[in-house]
């Protein structure tokens, strides 16, 4: 006996048998449109064939807007179930003609599959292989204006220097490019974003480099100045910035382009909270290494005062800002164990001190929130300090603080005995910590590692039932 959906799967393959001797009217399309909705994708995976599919790619090419209608639904669903590497290889002919259908439609259904080969790495190394279908790609994307292609272009581009080149000689990426600085500012959020993109590859960066397109964002954040709309689009090429300065070099692209920094500078100093949101998002992706947290102390009281208002932020602001705040903190006072000489320890220490008049405190308030967002963030802070000499001693000096990090019964949930587990294992990784801590405390500190973060005393069952 068949069970109901392997029934469904055989009448789905009979309905594909008739369509590809071309019998299929279109009462029988529409009974197997519905039909594959019906049935999982994967039921179906063992048991099409490429005749089936070729056969429904075939009925395309009629000039009926119904049948095509149907056939676009059909081949979407089951073409789902399909491994990319199996469609670039069996249907290839088969998306070549799609891209050039008359039938919008059509295009979108051949460029989604296109987007799927693109993020296979096995999949996308047969796309590169065929300089004639990568070039009927771009071409057909260049000719059409659909939201699809331009996320397309960027991700064939990241691919190699040569998938860059073909998108380049289309005249596709300097179209995109003339977008950034084009009238229509919500384009211009869109493209930034894809630009920042491409910026992640070294073939990309040289390429944006050499077209001065990086010149040409850094003039576009000297003029925001004057332009009332520029919250749409600043707060994306900013961080643009920020990601440039990270993947290559903060102190060049700090120097380079200065109004990059001091744009992040007012911005945090603001009193808009989606740009203040930004600055810090920016400032912690820039504090993530050491050139930059460099660069950062290089403005001296500047910087302190900027980490003051953070600190009140973190405090004070709307939940979301605050749980920004949090990861910025964090970020900006991580110090790798091989990298923390005295004067690196001594900015840190530094800047603990300007987020707050009792900065351990302040944390410490945070983390004893009922928010587990707040109380992890909380936590990721304390983690972050955790391997370095000052914080321990802080730690140590501040009343009850050990008994806190050892008290189990404080995080109510799995993400907070994860985060409070973290800083435990952070604490006990650090050379420091025996000879700060004592041993009395370093001992209770490794018997909590040891039995892991989800532990729990048993005492008798029911409170063992309670504790659950």
């Amino acid at each position: 006996m068949l069970s109901g959906g392997a029934k469904m799967a055989e009448a789905v393959v009979e309905l594909l048998e008739r369509a590809a001797r071309r019998e299929a009217p279109l009462e029988e399309l529409r009974a197997l449109q519905l039909a594959v909705q019906a049935v999982p994708p994967a039921a179906l995976r063992a048991r099409l064939s490429d005749d089936h599919l070729g056969a429904l790619f075939a009925l395309l090419s009629v000039n009926d807007r119904e049948q095509v209608s149907a056939c676009v639904s059909i081949l979407e669903r089951l073409l789902q179930a399909l491994d990319p590497v199996y469609v670039i290889q069996n249907l290839r002919e088969e998306l070549q003609k799609g891209l050039f259908h008359p039938d919008d439609s059509v295009k979108i259904l051949t460029i989604s599959q296109v987007g799927r080969i693109v993020e296979n790495s096995d999949a996308i190394t047969e796309i590169l292989n065929s300089p004639e279908l990568l070039r009927q790609i771009i071409n057909c994307i260049g000719g059409e204006k659909i939201a699809v292609a331009k996320e397309l272009i960027v991700e064939i581009s990241s691919v190699s220097a040569d998938s860059l080149n073909y998108c380049a000689n289309s005249g596709l990426i300097s179209e995109l490019i003339g977008e950034l600085t084009g009238d229509d500012v919500l384009v211009r959020a869109t493209c930034i974003e894809m630009v920042t993109s491409l910026a992640h590859t070294s073939h990309g960066r040289q390429y944006l480099a050499q077209q001065g397109i990086i010149d040409k964002i850094s003039n576009i954040i000297l003029g925001a100045e004057s332009d009332p709309f520029s919250g749409f689009y600043l707060p994306g090429f900013v961080k643009f910035f920020g990601n440039l300065a990270v993947i290559d070099s903060p102190q060049q692209i700090c120097e380079r382009y200065p109004v990059f920094m001091e744009k992040v500078f007012e911005m945090a100093e603001s009193h808009d909270p989606t740009m203040i949101g930004v600055a810090v998002d920016t400032l912690g992706i820039l504090g993530s290494n050491m050139e930059g947290k460099q660069v950062l102390q290089k403005t001296r009281s500047r910087f302190q005062n900027l980490l003051n208002r953070i600190g009140h932020q973190a405090k004070n602001a709307p939940t979301e800002l605050r749980l920004r705040c949090l990861d910025a903190i964090s970020s900006l006072l991580y110090l790798p164990p091989e990298q923390q000489t005295e004067d690196l320890l001594r900015m840190t220490e530094s800047w603990f001190t300007s987020l707050s008049s009792q900065p351990l405190e302040l944390f410490r308030s945070i983390s004893t929130q009922p928010f587990p967002d707040l109380h992890c963030g909380a936590l990721r802070v304390f983690t972050a300090i955790a391997n370095q000499p000052w914080a321990q001693k802080l730690m140590l000096n501040s009343p009850g603080f050990v008994e806190y990090i050892v008290d189990r019964s404080v995080e109510p949930d799995k993400s907070s005995k994860d985060a409070k587990y973290e800083l435990v294992k952070a604490l006990v990784n650090s050379k420091t910590i025996a000879e700060i801590f004592g041993n009395q405390y370093y001992l209770r500190l490794r018997a909590y590692l040891h039995e892991g973060p989800y532990y729990v005393k048993a005492v008798s069952t029911t409170a063992v039932e309670g504790a659950e």
